[in-house]
């Protein structure tokens, strides 16, 4: 028992450093609870210009290098507002419910691969804001004579820069432990209604997704009174946006099997297409259904051509993809899809979206709007 303690702490050097920057590596490896040693490389004349050693405890060796590698995640202090490197970026909204949070996780591993960095963005409504806003079950108060007053304010904002800073350490400690991959992130709180703060920030950061999380579908039927914040930032955002159902089961890119892209044979598909292409890992092979829903335009003679030219689309440029074509008829969409899913299990849906206006999205919402709310699914929404 002697002799296994002994192995178990022997200590290992991790990294030759100048003194400076070794001083700061011991430092931040004993801030995430790593116990370090610092030593001089020339035993026999120790200076401090000859170097030092920075040595661990053999145990500690797979959380010290996830600590290096991912150093500037783990030097970060606190919760801030800072702009991204330039580069690719992943958005995640959040209200820290357990769908929002399994999105941010999503994202995270999503970004890996792609050396994207993550923001992190919660928007909280101030209560004199909030005073002037209709009334919903997902918006409700303690007291309905809540003063409106600065005081108020600054209690709320408190408490949501407290929820961001308890979910920045939980990604912090699942990097650390190796659940996350380690990425680089940042984390926002703004105040301001949901929707138009997301929108603020795509237009700032221009993301190169946003990916948010949802809840079952179950759990809709009040929303397609009072509205979805999810509904409206697919209706108006024109950046690829990735939903994420709750009970999805959604964890990876490289999970998926079954992908379901839904086409109208006209020339936008191929941008979703080639965003969906863009999003998978590098040579990933799966599935492909491709539903056909052509507009009322086409003949039949057009809308048969549209479909072989989509098809030689797809062999020519995504061969690791088994594609397949259905045709159902538009009135009976929904059903179409509940028999491919009980035939052949979806992991994902790709729907282009088409802008629309106000009225449009009112009176004849998109199929995008239609998936959401009726249906437990991953969709990706392509803006074309």
């Amino acid at each position: 028992m002697f002799m296994q303690s002994a192995v178990e702490r022997r200590l290992i050097t991790v990294a030759i450093h100048t003194y400076e920057k070794a001083v700061a590596l011991k430092a931040l490896l004993e801030s995430e609870g790593v116990e370090t040693i610092l030593q001089n490389v020339n035993l026999e004349h120790p200076v401090v210009s000859a170097g030092m050693r920075v040595r661990i405890h053999e145990d500690d060796l797979p959380l010290a290098l996830r600590i290096i590698e991912n150093r500037e995640i783990f030097l970060t202090t606190g919760e801030g507002g800072e702009t991204p490197a330039k580069g690719l970026t992943v958005l995640v909204p959040v209200d820290f419910s357990s769908h929002s949070e399994h999105a941010v996780d999503l994202a995270f591993r999503i970004a890996q691969p792609h050396g994207a960095e993550v923001v992190v963005l919660h928007s909280y409504v101030a209560p004199s804001a909030a005073a002037s806003l209709p009334l919903s079950s997902s918006l409700t108060f303690d007291d309905g004579t809540m003063a409106l007053d600065s005081e108020s304010a600054a209690v709320v904002e408190s408490e949501a820069k407290a929820m961001m800073e308890t979910l920045r350490k939980r990604l912090r400690d699942n990097i650390k432990s190796g659940q996350l991959p380690g990425v680089k992130f940042t984390t926002r709180v703004v105040e301001g209604v949901p929707e138009a703060s997301i929108e603020r920030a795509v237009k700032e950061l221009r993301p190169w997704l946003l990916v948010m999380g949802t809840r079952p579908a179950s759990q809709k039927k009040n929303e397609l009174v009072v509205g979805s914040v999810s509904a409206e930032v697919l209706d108006t955002c024109r950046i690829p946006a990735l939903t994420v159902p709750e009970n999805g089961h959604f964890d990876s890119m490289d999970t998926l099997r079954h992908i379901v892209l839904l086409s109208s044979l006209a020339q936008e598909d191929f941008l979703a297409l080639d965003a969906l292409h863009r999003l998978l890992p590098s040579g990933h092979k799966a599935s492909m259904t491709v539903v056909c829903v052509p507009s009322g335009k086409y003949t039949q003679a057009s809308a048969s051509a549209a479909q072989r030219a989509l098809m030689d689309y797809c062999h020519t440029h995504y061969p690791q993809f088994d594609v397949t074509l259905r045709t159902p008829d538009r009135n009976y969409f929904l059903e179409e899809y509940n028999h491919i899913d009980q035939v052949s299990h979806i992991d994902l849906m790709v729907v282009p979206n088409r802008k629309k206006n106000v009225f449009a999205r009112l009176f004849n919402p998109g199929i995008a709007h239609r998936v959401l709310f009726h249906f437990d699914i991953p969709m990706m929404v392509v803006p074309v």
